[in-house]
Order: C-alpha cells, then structure tokens, then sequence
C-alpha cells in the first residue's frame, strides 16, 4: 500500500477560509502538498488525474482571494475537481471518489455547499455563472462573486461563446478563467486552439500583453496612458485579447497558472476592481508535477489505480475485448471495402476508438471537438455530398445534438450512422455519464433505425448493417466494457432490417431481450429451467422497426412475455407495447411486463451494482417470471 504524503500545511486547512491565515509562502507550500495529496488518492481510486494536477495552483489561488461558498466557483466539466474537494471539507473522504456511496468524481451540488452548480459533461460554467450573476444583482440572498473555470477544450464548444456574447451584453461583473492546457482529453483542434496558441507564441511580450490587453483599467492613472500606447502599438504584431474584447470582456493574460506569484496579485486586483466580465487567461499543463502523467499522450486524463512510484496502472487482465475496440476494428474493415466510409468523433477519438480509424485513414477521420450539434449535421453534410459518415458519439453526449438528429438528420432522410458508445450503465462515472435515453429519443423519429448488439459478435455484423444501409439515418448502441467472449466474424455481414432471433425455444413466458442483457436474461433462463420453467429467449436485435412476425408469435404462444432493455422507460418495450395493444394481444390475456431502467438517476457505483438497483440482473430477471407467472417461491429451487 502507497505511504502516504506528509502534509503539515494542509492539514492545517479545512475549509476555504482557512486559507486566508495562511501566507503567500505558505500558500506554495500548500499547492505542493495538495498536489501530492491528490495524486496519493487517486493512486487508490483511480479516475481523472491530470486535469486536477493542472489546477492545483489554480485551485489554492481561487479559494485563497474568493469568499466560497458565497462566491460561486463553477467548474466545467468538473473532472478537474478533486483538489477542489479536498480543500472544501470532503479530504476525509476523497479516497472514496467514483465508489458506492462514495464522492462524485464531478461536481455535485447534493455533496457539498461549496459544488454551486453540477457538471461532467463540457462548455455549461459560463452560462450557469452568468445565471448566478444575474440572480446576485436581482437580490438573491447569499450570492457573491461568479467564477467559472473553463478549459481550451470546452472553449470549442459553441454553448460558451453563446454565454459569453450574453454576458458581454448584461455587463454583469463576472469572472471567466480559461484554463489553457492546450489539450481537452484529445488535443484540441480548430481555429480557436490555433487561435489561444498564437496568444502566447511571443514569449517576449507576454508581460506587455498582460499589461496592453484589458488590464489598462486596473493600473494607477498615470501609468494608464503608456498601457493604452503599448495597446496601439502590439495591433500590428498579435492578436491578443482581441477576441475576448469584441465579445465585451475584459482581457487579462497570459498568466502562468502554475506561479502564485503571478496568480496571487492578477485574481486580487481583479476581484477587486471589476465591474463588468472579464477574462483571465491562464496557461497551465496537464498532470503537472507528476512525471507519469505529464508524459502519458493524454497527461493522464482517466486512470485506473496506479502505482505511485512507476505511475504503472493496475489493470485486470483482460477475458475479451471492449466493445469499443471492436466496433474500431470492424469499421476498419468496412471502410478498407469502401472509401466512401468516414467517421466523425467530438473529441474522443481514444474514448469512440476512432482514434484507430485515424491511424489508417487521416484524410477520413474527422475530431470536431467538442461539439456535438456541429458533429451531427457535419455529418449529414457528408451524407448529403454522397459519403458514409459513421458518427461516434457517447450515448449521452449525442444528447447534446438531438435538435440536429431530428432537423438535420432524420427529416432529410440523410444515411448518418450513429455508433453509440458507453450505452446503459457505466459504473464509476454515475449518472451523468449513463447512456439511458437514446432508444426513447431515436427509436420515436421517423424512417431511423435503432439497433442494439446483445454481444461483440452481434456489434460486427450491425456495422456492417449499418454501412450497407443507405435509405437513411441508422444507430447502434453497444455498452462500455468488455464483450462476453464470444467468436468474432471475419467481417461482419449485413442484418435484414428489422429481424430479431430466437435464441432457444421454450414454453409459457417468453423474454425478449434488447441490447447486451441478453446474457442475464439466459443466466435467468437457466435457473428457471432448473425449477420446471424453460423460458423462450429471444434478440429483438431492432427497437425500430420492431420485428413484428417475431414479437407477435411471442405473444400468441406463450402466457406472458417480458423485454428487458438498457434504457429509460419510453424506449424498446413502450414500443412492444403500442404494437401489442394496437393487435389486440391484451385482449386475450396475455401478461406483460417490460423491464426498463428505474425513473431514478442511479448514483455511481459498480455496473453490477447499478443493473441490480435497476432490477435487471439475472436473479431479478428470474424473480420477475415467477411473480408474473403465479410461482410461489417457497425455500430453495426445485
């Protein structure tokens, strides 16, 4: 087990204010011990290391000049956040992040006073904070100062500069923090990165900058003049702060956001001189102060428990591969078979593994950044121009551009394949990441096709299905994690639209099952037959179009049918459903019964944990017949 790291200064420190008897000297002395702190508990837990490592001096900073939680310190995305925890009450704790009953590893505003406004996916801070502002200047009780802490990543995103033209027109006092690491979780890309680069490309000039661009206001009268002439004079050789200006922020930086030195003075004169927004641009590194991190290709975006020392992860050895490999691989294959083949992924090529795709087709990969509604009608873009585009998005962050599914995708008709990844439940990251709602929201639009593969052999064959797919939009939707190990298909060959599969024949119950519970539902399937009861099992592979043959024949030849499936209640077995009621099968008694995600946010904690709150693993799947069927469970089975 890791030592851990002695920590005098900051145990010194419970809360925020404790920071304010400590002395700039004592204030460095601190971030060091707070870096070592962080790297020692996530050493345990695993989860998001380099972002926090990135804003330690960030985080002292902040709360060192800010009065939280009465100032309202929003973090976007909020994986950054764990220094953040451990200075606000929750240190005693922090060796519990991303468990049951443990810590967010986001923001959350039922944990703590000091979380205002809770976050995990990108690009909302500016807007939640100006809702703040306006809610301060509007007399509501106990709101200060609004700081939001953004990345260049999140910065990509179309909803910050959204929220930003608004603030600059309310000219409310508000502060942003651009956090500029240069690297989201991929390494950013478009104008904007190239764009903050070239900020700070002059290092010579950056103490002039940080005069000439926006911080003339701050400095005594006489020195004001000089500044604005400095101003003048840096147009012709930088951009600065021009961009940030024109959407009515004061521009302060760079500054480096690793020297409190700098940060110290900037946020005080700051905080204490603004009227209106202003933007503080600070530089800081990814996994900074940890030699491991900085060196991994994503700064150690998201690990697993990892020795201290070495920085190496332990990882169980793998039984079979991820489904996101595998869905990596076979669109390889496919795209090998055709070039009109293109994928698109909003900053998570790693995470969707295009990151594969890219290796071997650079000019047909495209990383959007973060930004997903441009992801999707780029992609019906392609389309409309005669390419493939396969878009591979998380489940809930193809959330985010639902309006662009709807009026650029599926009203024109437009071939887009959707490759969800990360669909159900997925542990650790709790419920903001948990894929729950696709099925509900697609399998509703006309002309789209909605799949979902009950294993990794069943993913390769609905690539294929959906490359060879041209009468218009096409999803398919596969989990996180590993595949049950069954035999993979060379390449993967076409699915008949709309066919689902009998999996074992069997009498009185029928359980049809969507998506990768098809396991459960056969270990399900075997205890029942150890009590008498052989179940029919069945893939309806298609949520829309149902198989209708199958899901009838079901229906008329067994007592009682019941689907199960990895999503919101609104999905495949409300589906079922309509169509049952509308052919009449409740009318001559069947009993139904659909098992859907609870209408609850499941907290984090294991998959398996999650599926059993959620009804749906094997010994509920088995409860759930015999209460149908009228079985008395009386001691052990038969």
């Amino acid at each position: 087990m890791t030592e851990r790291p002695q920590t005098p200064t900051l145990d010194r420190v419970t809360v925020p204010a404790d920071l304010k008897a400590l002395s700039d000297r004592e204030l460095k002395t601190l971030a060091d011990e707070l870096r070592a702190e962080t790297i020692s508990a996530v050493s345990v837990t695993g989860g998001h290391l380099g972002a926090g490592l990135g804003v330690v001096e960030l985080t002292v900073a902040l709360h060192a000049v800010f009065d939280t939680p009465r100032d309202k310190l929003i973090w976007d995305v909020g994986h950054q956040c764990y220094p953040h925890k451990i200075l606000t009450g929750r240190r005693d704790r922090i060796r519990t992040l991303r468990m049951k009953d443990g810590l967010s590893g986001f923001t959350k505003r039922s944990e703590s006073p000091y979380d205002p406004f809770g976050a995990a996916h990108s690009s909302t801070s500016i807007s939640a904070a100006l809702g703040f502002a306006c809610a301060r200047d509007l007399g509501a009780a106990d709101v200060g100062d609004a700081i939001a802490v953004i990345g260049d990543g999140a910065m990509s995103a179309g909803m910050a500069f959204e929220a930003m033209n608004n603030a600059g027109h309310l000219k409310k006092r508000l502060f942003v923090i651009l956090n500029d690491n240069e690297m989201s979780i991929a390494p950013p890309v478009g104008a904007l990165s190239s764009y903050l680069s070239r900020l700070y490309a002059g290092a010579p000039f950056q103490d002039l900058k940080a005069v000439a661009k926006g911080a003339v206001s701050f400095l005594p009268e006489p020195f004001q003049e000089g500044a604005r002439r400095a101003k003048e004079m840096l147009k012709g050789m930088t951009v600065g702060g021009t961009l940030f200006e024109e959407l009515g922020f004061s521009y302060i930086g760079p500054v480096d956001g690793h020297d409190l030195d700098q940060l110290l003075p900037v946020l005080r004169t700051a905080r204490a001189r603004a009227t209106g927004p202003i933007l503080i641009h600070v530089l800081t590194r990814k996994g900074k102060g940890y030699a491991p991190a900085e060196e991994a290709a994503d700064r150690g975006h998201a690990t697993g428990k990892f020795d201290v020392l070495t920085g190496v992860q332990a990882k169980a050895p793998s039984n079979a591969p991820s489904y996101t490999k595998v869905f990596a691989q076979a669109l390889l294959k496919e795209a090998e078979a055709d070039g009109r083949i293109v994928a698109i992924t909003a900053a998570m090529p790693d995470g969707t593994g295009l990151n594969l795709f890219a290796e071997r087709f650079p000019k047909r990969c495209f990383d959007v950044g973060i930004a997903e509604q441009h992801a999707v009608t780029f992609a019906a873009g392609l389309a409309a121009g005669g390419m493939k585009p396969f878009c591979a998005l998380y489940s809930t962050f193809l959330q985010r551009g639902y309006d662009q599914v709807v009026h650029d995708v599926a009203i024109q008709r437009l071939p887009v394949r959707f490759a969800i990844d990360r669909a159900g439940l997925v542990g650790a990251d709790g419920a903001t990441h948990a894929g729950a709602f696709d099925v509900a929201f697609l399998a509703n639009l006309p002309g789209m096709v909605v799949m979902a593969a009950a294993d990794e052999a069943e993913l390769v064959h609905m690539v294929a299905t959906a490359a060879a797919h041209d009468a218009g939009p096409i999803a398919f939707r596969y989990p996180r994690g590993e595949g049950v190990g069954v035999e993979l298909p060379a390449r993967g060959v076409p699915l008949e639209i709309g066919r689902g599969r009998i999996i074992r024949e069997g009498a009185r119950v029928a359980l049809l099952s969507f998506g990768t519970r098809l396991s459960e539902v056969q270990k399900a399937a075997e205890a029942l037959a150890a009590r008498g009861i052989s179940p029919t099992v069945a893939d309806a592979r298609f949520a829309k179009p149902l198989d209708r043959e199958l899901i009838l024949r079901l229906a008329a030849g067994h007592e009682a049918l019941i689907t199960v499936e990895e999503g919101a209640i609104g999905g495949f077995g409300s589906h079922v459903a309509q169509l049952l009621a509308d052919e009449g099968a409740f009318d001559r008694g069947l009993k139904f019964r659909s098992l859907v995600l609870p209408d609850i946010f499941i907290d984090q904690a294991s998959p398996e944990a999650m599926y059993a709150v959620a009804g749906m693993n094997a010994p509920q799947i088995e409860a759930k017949v015999l209460e149908v069927l009228g079985v008395a469970v009386v001691g052990k089975r038969a």
